[in-house]
């Protein structure tokens, strides 16, 4: 049985495709079109899914779709006239996108893909989160928490697995949200809502939380991590532009919203708000999980979903200082993740079809074979070298960041979900203190406080972080925790030690990525730490490098030293032609056509 789930028109596009209860692809439509947070209709990524399934668009039983547009269109509708005339300008808005493209999602599916509507499914948006996260676990019982902005009204649930069951029995509804609370303040420290979390996230160690009455004065919490917000300091349910109200602006003094100070990024002030709304945040997910352990009868296993599953720092927290045994997190817990959540909803909750495996990697996207990527740099007169043997290869990129060189890694299929995990990645020497500087400024050109990730052998971790049995740790292999760098190890890894001492591992298997581990295990042998420091693999505003096009463009584009396609290098020296003729690059299929600017 063929199941494709699809999410979009919100956040981050996305496919998947379920075949008799096995994942076998999943991605987001902003790799194949290039556009970041693609939200259209996922027509790249649908058409990659089918490919990897080896189908066609009539041999899926199913198509899903990750949440309820009628559902939604209420929420907007009746939040609209609670608020009016205040809501008056998003009404217009709003509506002219509903009326035009949202509310007719159906009709628009089926006559795009060229189905009837009769294989046409819609799954309640945090149902789907929920589905993501439990049906992709390696537990046959779980409680189950989702915690995002919004869905259609909900904006978290607890909820309860048994085998091919899901029953949700807690929800808590808009306008109250942790999710949009946190974006709030996002907004609030000068950031892109839904862009800029991570970069609250990053900055938060380098202040102290010296707001978190203040923030509380704004809310009440209940014992069950329930969340009421006092609605004066906030228009994001009836204003297209602000967040924030002038009572809050009056609370808290003015928002920086000067383009130029939002790259600067460390004023103590703030610094001190994003540490104090991380704390906040830990806080009510902490009651929030030891509630559902109470009311689940005390289950062993968490799975944690939603957006809010992408604060790594508060997830580590709720591991360790939680009341649950195992934690899993789906290594795209947001909105893309719904997709492949509304399809297993299908397979299993309303088709009663077995449990599939445990998803125990990301790597679900498109692969490059050597011969491919041999072609592409012929066909573009891109000189190259080529080592044959593995291991051969895994010894000379080590001594390559042995020397200090910083390396573009392309290999195998690309992730899912937001993190780089080895396959689509920058990598370089954690023990070199300028590689952050490097990096941030020369090679993604970005904030200079953000953080880069430690990518560090599975068998050898906790020598590195306290993270005591590393193997049962799911969200470690997704980059999902924030765990602290062990004291004495701190030295040896100051280029992806943060502030505070953490790091954002990613623990790396060698039966999930045997050349990402052969790599590492050789980087290791030479001096003493199997850790390399890992980045993904684009540029600033730019989504993740899909092809060996978007790769060499990257690479062009930006002070890396090689470029490892495969087996094949190719060094900086071949940038110098892309330099002197003043090329861009523009990706067509499987060829980049050089344009002189």
């Amino acid at each position: 049985m063929n199941i494709l789930g699809l999410s979009f028109f919100y956040h981050d596009s996305a496919a998947a495709l379920i075949k008799d209860g096995v994942l076998v692809a999943a991605a987001e439509e902003e790799r194949f079109s290039r556009i970041k947070h693609d939200s259209g209709f996922p027509e790249l990524a649908i058409e990659f899914a089918l490919k990897m399934g080896g189908i066609t668009m009539d041999d899926v039983d199913y198509v899903v779709f990750y949440e309820k547009p009628f559902v939604k269109f209420e929420r907007m509708l009746l939040t609209a006239m609670a608020t009016f005339p205040k809501s008056a300008a998003v009404f217009r808005e709003s509506m002219q996108r509903w009326i035009t493209d949202k509310l007719w999602i159906k009709s628009m599916m089926s006559r795009q893909m060229k189905i009837p509507s009769s294989k046409l499914l819609f799954c309640d948006h945090h149902m789907s989160h929920a589905a993501a996260g439990f049906y992709t676990s390696p537990y046959e019982d779980s409680a189950i928490l989702t915690v995002d902005g919004a869905g259609e009204w909900t904006t978290s649930t607890m909820a309860i697995g048994r085998g091919k069951k899901i029953e949700i029995i807690k929800e808590m509804r808009f306008p109250h949200s942790l999710g949009l609370l946190y974006s709030a303040f996002t907004a609030y420290c000068g950031f892109e809502i839904n862009e800029g979390e991570y970069k609250l996230m990053g900055m938060h160690p380098y202040g102290e939380p010296k707001y978190v009455d203040r923030i509380y004065d704004l809310i009440q919490v209940g014992e069950d991590g329930s969340l009421w917000q006092d609605m004066q300091y906030f228009q994001y349910h009836h204003s297209t532009n602000d967040t924030l109200t002038p009572a809050f602006e009056r609370h808290f003094g003015k928002p920086r919203r000067d383009p130029k100070l939002q790259d600067q990024s460390l004023d103590p002030y703030y610094c001190d708000m994003a540490a104090s709304i991380q704390k906040v945040t830990e806080e009510i997910l902490l009651k929030m999980v030891h509630h559902l352990h109470e009311i689940s009868g005390g289950m062993k296993n968490l799975c944690l979903s939603g957006g809010v599953a992408l604060n790594s720092v508060a997830n580590y927290k709720i591991m360790r200082d939680g009341p649950f045994e195992n934690v899993y997190i789906h290594p795209a817990p947001g909105d893309d993740g719904g997709s492949v959540g509304a399809a297993y909803w299908a397979y299993n909750q309303v088709l009663e079809q077995p449990r599939g495996p445990a998803l125990d990697h990301a790597y679900l996207g498109s692969e490059h074979s050597n011969e491919q990527i041999e072609t592409f740099l012929r066909d573009n007169d891109i000189p190259f070298e080529f080592i044959e043997d593995d291991q051969e290869f895994y010894e000379f990129v080590a001594d390559a960041l042995v020397d200090g060189q910083v390396c573009g890694w392309f290999r195998g299929r690309f992730e899912w979900g937001p993190r780089a995990l080895g396959a689509r990645s920058i990598i370089a020497d954690p023990r070199r203190v300028e590689m952050k500087e490097k990096l941030n400024s020369k090679i993604k050109f970005r904030e200079a406080f953000r953080p880069f990730a430690p990518s560090v052998l599975e068998e050898r971790a906790n020598e590195f972080f306290e993270i005591p049995n590393a193997e049962k740790h799911f969200p470690a292999r997704f980059m999902l925790y924030v765990a602290p760098v062990r004291e004495e190890k701190r030295a040896d890894l100051p280029a992806i030690t943060h502030e505070d001492g953490s790091g954002r591992l990613q623990t790396v298997f060698k039966d999930t990525n045997p050349a990402y581990h052969g790599m590492i295990e050789a980087f290791g042998k030479r001096t003493g730490v199997p850790v390399v420091m890992n980045t993904s693999f684009n540029l600033k505003g730019e989504p993740i490098v899909e092809s060996p096009a978007h790769a060499f463009n990257t690479f062009s584009l930006s002070g890396m030293d090689l470029l490892l396609l495969g087996n094949y290098i190719v060094r900086a020296d071949a940038k110098k032609k892309i330099a002197e003729t003043k090329f861009h690059l523009r990706h067509e299929g499987d060829s980049v056509t050089a344009l002189v600017s």
